[in-house]
């Protein structure tokens, strides 16, 4: 079965592309699999993942459908159960998980204001061929130095 985001399903559906959808109940929450006019099914995922997107309720997975413009779908509640413990992260994956982002985020930050240094750099631009003629001495003597010390 393929994947698709919310994005790809917002434009799969804006290009007419989509003949149903069905909420599948399983364990204590609800995931959606999509019919496509390609007859290819899909099953809707994460944004920034493959693992499927889980909805809490039947109603949650509606509002979404509904802003897509979605408004008649299936529910197949075969394997739901809503006595079902959902099976959370336990509180070092999340402070791992808040950890990297947190990381990312100041890694992007010191990248931007880099990059704006170099915008707001008054001193005039070297030509390509200039940068990598000097690059290329640079490499050389680097290895004309390791050569003599090995």
């Amino acid at each position: 079965m393929q994947s698709m985001t919310l994005e790809q399903l917002r434009a799969t559906v804006n290009a007419g592309g989509v003949v149903g959808v069905t909420l599948k109940g399983q364990g204590s929450g609800f995931f959606m699999e999509i019919a496509t006019r390609s007859g290819q099914p899909c099953s809707l995922v994460k944004a920034r993942s493959t693992e499927p997107r889980r909805f809490g309720s039947p109603n949650s997975a509606l509002i979404v459908l509904r802003d897509l413009g979605i408004s008649v779908a299936q529910i197949d509640a075969t394997d739901w159960n809503p006595e079902q413990k959902e099976v959370t992260q336990n509180r070092e994956s999340r402070a791992q998980a808040m950890h990297e982002a947190h990381a990312a985020a100041a890694y992007n930050k010191r990248l931007a204001d880099e990059i704006q240094q170099s915008i707001d750099d008054i001193r005039p631009s070297l030509p390509h061929d200039e940068v990598m003629a000097r690059m290329d001495a640079r490499i050389a003597r680097y290895t004309t130095s390791n050569k003599r010390a090995g």
